[in-house]
């Protein structure tokens, strides 16, 4: 018998404040019950939905059931900025151009677009949640503006557009004078995250698959020709498992030694008022990513999407054990309030009305584990920090594998490499963790 057992729970710091914007929301009943299934997908974030939405597509009678420890929205699903970008987006670079076929990550960026919008349109979920504004990689010093200038290049040498902004063009749309100058590009997708992931998993179960939240998978083992999944309160007969757990994969003891496990801060504002909108102008909708990887992600929205805030994104930290700390949330947020006070000196000393952590699992080739483990068994994992796109990609790629119909997206995940092994500890978490403190200073403006 071939068993897995997870050794850990995810762990979630601060509200998704995402999904706190839009309210209550319908419950997905956890499983009470046990019940058999034609394919278990464990996790109900942007790889997990996209591989039930990929499945019933493929075989539209399949009995599909989805498992999510948490709340739908409530995780990763629910903590990032919402970018989803189409262009290359390495963040192990100096200015995001990929190291590999870039042509190629465009063109399947693209179709997990398609494959979003699609969905947008089919379960009619609000226009708002998904919007086609482009984003803007904001320079704040002259070396940031060389490398956008060099971003730009590469992008031309691949036969893309992109815009020049000077610093009153950056005023003028973000209100504040922070920046030089920054570089538009039309093809990212701006997402209220967890609106769209409850659209998603909305649209699913109108469809027919089974989404059970408060249903935490502990392990699963094979019994004769099926796979038995176990829960707090049920088990799951299935000859078929898809696990689209980002990092969580390792807790299976899958990949152990070879997936770093990051989190990312947020802050986001109150909700602004008519007086603080006018004080700080700009447009009322709009995305900032950082010239520089290790700086920091601005975002603007509106009414639409949750009401009238500014969202600041930075700070890393390598956390081989996936539990955030309330010591590094408290000193990221102390950061993220000084870089939202210098951009915004009209709204300085604001006090932000949600803090919280976000978890992302890069590997150190930038590879993710989206193939079939064993008979029965797939992965659609390791989004490198790219989860809005790569999980949307990884989740239709581990579907396809798990029904035998493969297509360029399938067939380029399953031909990537393994994650390479990272040192040991405590080697690996002093090791990068100062680098990335480092590299946090050397981006302070950015």
């Amino acid at each position: 018998m071939t068993a897995y057992s997870a050794k850990r729970l995810p762990v979630q710091l601060g509200p998704a404040a995402w999904n706190s914007l839009l309210g209550p929301q319908a419950a997905h009943a956890p499983l009470t019950e046990d019940t058999t299934a034609d394919f278990v997908v464990v996790g109900a974030g942007f790889a997990g939905l996209s591989a039930a939405r990929r499945l019933l597509q493929l075989q539209p009678q399949a009995r599909v059931l989805v498992l999510e420890a948490g709340r739908v929205a409530e995780g990763s699903a629910g903590r990032n900025s919402g970018f989803m970008i189409d262009l290359p987006h390495d963040l192990a670079s100096d200015d995001y151009a990929g190291s590999g076929d870039d042509r190629k990550m465009i063109a399947l960026n693209r179709q997990a677009i398609a494959f979003a919008s699609a969905a947008v349109e089919e379960y009619q979920i609000n226009p708002n949640y998904f919007d086609r504004a482009g984003k803007v990689n904001g320079a704040a010093s002259p070396t940031a503006a060389r490398q956008n200038e060099s971003y730009a290049a590469h992008l031309a040498s691949l036969g893309e557009v992109s815009e020049q902004l000077d610093a009153q063009a950056m005023r003028e749309m973000t209100g504040s004078a922070h920046y030089v100058s920054g570089l538009y590009t039309p093809g990212t997708v701006m997402l209220q995250p967890a609106g769209y992931i409850r659209g998603l998993a909305a649209g699913l179960s109108r469809a027919g698959a089974r989404i059970c939240e408060g249903t935490p998978v502990s392990g699963f083992a094979r019994h004769g020709a099926d796979w038995v999944v176990s829960t707090p309160h049920a088990r799951v007969t299935t000859p078929r498992v898809i696990l689209t757990v980002n990092g969580h994969l390792e807790s299976f003891g899958i990949e152990r030694g070879r997936l770093m496990h990051l989190f990312l801060y947020a802050v986001m504002t109150p909700e602004l008022s008519a007086e603080d909108l006018a004080r700080l102008g700009g447009a009322p909708r709009w995305g900032i990513t950082p010239s520089d990887p290790m700086g920091t992600t601005l975002r603007r929205i509106n009414t639409g999407q949750g009401g009238n805030r500014i969202v600041t994104r930075t700070c890393a930290t390598l956390l081989p054990n996936t539990r955030p700390s309330a010591r590094e949330l408290t000193r990221a947020a102390r950061v993220m309030q000084r870089k939202f006070d210098q951009r915004f000196p009209q709204l300085a000393g604001m006090k932000m009305e949600h803090a919280w952590a976000g978890h992302l699992c890069l590997s150190l080739n930038g590879v993710s584990v989206t193939r079939q483990l064993e008979d029965g068994v797939y992965s659609g994992c390791v989004q490198n920090g790219l989860g809005t796109a790569r999980g949307t990609l990884t989740g239709i790629a581990a579907a396809e594998m798990a029904t035998g119909e493969m297509s360029n997206i399938s067939c380029h995940f399953s031909a990537e490499a393994r994650p390479k092994s990272l040192p040991p500890q405590p080697f690996q978490q002093i090791g990068a963790n100062a680098v990335l403190r480092f590299k946090e200073w050397r981006a302070r403006a950015e």
